[in-house]
Parts: C-alpha cells; sequence; structure tokens
C-alpha cells in the first residue's frame, strides 16, 4: 500500500516539476494587448478575413485603416464596416509589392499600435507545370510584400503614441505548417514567414512588441472558388480532411491570439494538432501549451506519420491508375 501511494506521489510530482520549469523557463512572458483606442493597421483589408478582420477591431472600438490595391474595393469595405459599426476607417490604396508606395502610405497613416500583414496570393499547381511568373508572384506579394509592411511599419510601431505592447500578427496558413501536393511555391513563401516573425521577434521584444504567426486552413473568401477550380485533383484527394472556415471565424480567432500575444495562432483542431507537431524552436507564452508540446509530442509525431502513410498511398495510387489508363490506351 505504502508503495502504491509513493507511486501515485511520484505521479502528481512529476508533472507539476515540469509545470515548474516551464513557468521558470519559458519565454517571451506572457502579455495582453489591447485593441480598444488603438491603431490596427491591417493590410489586404478590403475582402476576406482582412475585412472581417477589420470590422471586428472596430466593434472593439479600435482606430482601423485598411490598406489594398483596389481603390472601388476599399470603398466598398469603408463603407460595410461603418454600416455595421458606425465607425469609419481609413483606407489606403497601395500595391505591398511597390515598398515606396506603402511607406507613403503608412506615413500617412501616424503611429501604429497593431500591424497585420494580411495579403496573400495563391495560385495551386504542380511545379513541374506552373509558370514562373505565377511563382513570382506568390513570393514576391506573400514574402517580400510582408517585409515590405514591416520594414516601412517598424518606425511607426516604435513611435506609437501610448508606449503599451504593440503587435505585428503575420497571416500564414496550414500550408506554411505543412507541404502539400500543388501547394509547392504557395507553401514555400508561407513557410518563410514563420523564419521572417521567428527572427523578428527576437529583434523587436526589447521595444515590447511581439509577433503573432496566424494559421488559418482553407476559407470562405472571394478567391477560394476560383482556386479550387484550378487545384490539382489529388490536392484536393489529399487535402479533402480539412474543411474550409468562415472569414468571421478566423477573424476572431486571430485577433484573440493577437490580443494574448500568442506567437501561433491556430485556428482549428486541425491547426492546434499542427501547432504542436510544429512546434520546434518557436516561442512560446503559455506555460499550459509548453506542457502540451512537451508531453503530447511523441504521440502527435505518430499521429502526423500516419498522416503521411495516407497522403503517400493516394499520391502512390493515382500514380499507379494513371499508369494502367496510360497502358489501357496503348
Amino acid at each position: 500500500m505504502a508503495d502504491l501511494s509513493f507511486l501515485g506521489f511520484l505521479v502528481l510530482l512529476l508533472p507539476l516539476t515540469l509545470l515548474l520549469l516551464l513557468y521558470l523557463i519559458v519565454r517571451p512572458k506572457p502579455v495582453r494587448i489591447p485593441i480598444k483606442d488603438r491603431h490596427v493597421f491591417i493590410t489586404g483589408g478590403s475582402s476576406g478575413i482582412g475585412l472581417a478582420l477589420a470590422h471586428q477591431a472596430a466593434k472593439e472600438g479600435a482606430r482601423v485603416s485598411i490598406l489594398a490595391r483596389s481603390g472601388k474595393k476599399l470603398e466598398e469595405a469603408k463603407q460595410s464596416i461603418q454600416l455595421a459599426t458606425g465607425i469609419e476607417v481609413a483606407t489606403y490604396s497601395a500595391d505591398v509589392r511597390d515598398f515606396d508606395a506603402v511607406k507613403t502610405a503608412l506615413d500617412e497613416a501616424g503611429p501604429v499600435d497593431v500591424l497585420v500583414v494580411n495579403q496573400g496570393v495563391f495560385v495551386p499547381g504542380e511545379l513541374e507545370v506552373q509558370s514562373l511568373d505565377e511563382v513570382r508572384l506568390m513570393i514576391d506579394v506573400n514574402i517580400t510584400g510582408s517585409f515590405h509592411m514591416i520594414k516601412a511599419a517598424l518606425p511607426l510601431i516604435k513611435k506609437r503614441q501610448n508606449g503599451g505592447p504593440a503587435s505585428i500578427a503575420l497571416m500564414s496558413s496550414q500550408a506554411g505548417q505543412v507541404g502539400i501536393y500543388g501547394y509547392t511555391a504557395y507553401s514555400a513563401s508561407k513557410f518563410g514567414l514563420r523564419g521572417l516573425a521567428e527572427a523578428l521577434q527576437q529583434e523587436v521584444i526589447a521595444d515590447d512588441i511581439h509577433v503573432s504567426l496566424i494559421f488559418p486552413p482553407d476559407t470562405e473568401t472571394p478567391g477560394l472558388e476560383e482556386e479550387n477550380k484550378r487545384r490539382p485533383r489529388l490536392t484536393s484527394i489529399i487535402a479533402a480532411s480539412s474543411g474550409a472556415m468562415k472569414a468571421d471565424e478566423v477573424a476572431k480567432k486571430a485577433l484573440d491570439g493577437i490580443k494574448s500575444g500568442s506567437f501561433i495562432v491556430p485556428c482549428n483542431s486541425e491547426g492546434f494538432l499542427l501547432s504542436i507537431a510544429t512546434a520546434g524552436l518557436s516561442p512560446q507564452r503559455s506555460v499550459l501549451m509548453a506542457f502540451v508540446e512537451v508531453v503530447a509530442a511523441g504521440l502527435i509525431r505518430f499521429v502526423a506519420l500516419c498522416f503521411q502513410w495516407n497522403w503517400y498511398g493516394s499520391i502512390e495510387k493515382w500514380h499507379a491508375r494513371g499508369k494502367s489508363v496510360n497502358h489501357a490506351d496503348l
């Protein structure tokens, strides 16, 4: 009986000891980033997730600015936000690939408390058949455009008026956590945001600026239907398990993550599992999440291998079927 009691004591002591150790070493420390009465600047803000984020931030009392290429869409977004919230947002028309245009817009907008780098383009296709112009477009908008926005905004974030904690949030994708057939260029552009975010967080933490990396799944946006038409059939088979979310749902998850200063912001249960599986050397503010990552790492790795087994099985079957068809034609 005494042995069982001692064993029970050890079972309780070990997780408590791990939690205490994690409390001492987890960095950066937890933070809360207020939104009310602060300037939130959102790129890609005229539609989709960006527009939904603008609505959410305006509802919470933020001063909102949105940037996009189309002046017409910006005006429509401005009117929809004003109709829904009674708040007038500022709009800026610029292409994120043009650093000078982006800098001019930000200089006009003034000091920024929360920057949401949300712009993005996705052109699905196997690399062998995809044009280099399409590859360059995704790299230029998704990666280079993000560098342009952050570089232009950093001096203005450091000049923020209230001196409270600030945020830079980058909109990645679940394709930025795991590579999928037909997403070669897109995944590369979204994986790149992680390296940007991890290094940037170390560079700006001393200025009380906190980086968030958001990983939405497929989202019901104006471009999704067209993207689905262009997806390789095999991509749709492999990605069939991941359902689409509404833009409003993603925006709420994203804004909650930004306010809590979370570095990794998953948007659904699948994204949560992916965040554990790909935690690596990324920052983690939450002691509880750090505990889950440490304890569940082995099991989640096994689950990930099961997914890979399923995906590669689908690829093998697809190509075997293609060869059978070709032989039949001969």
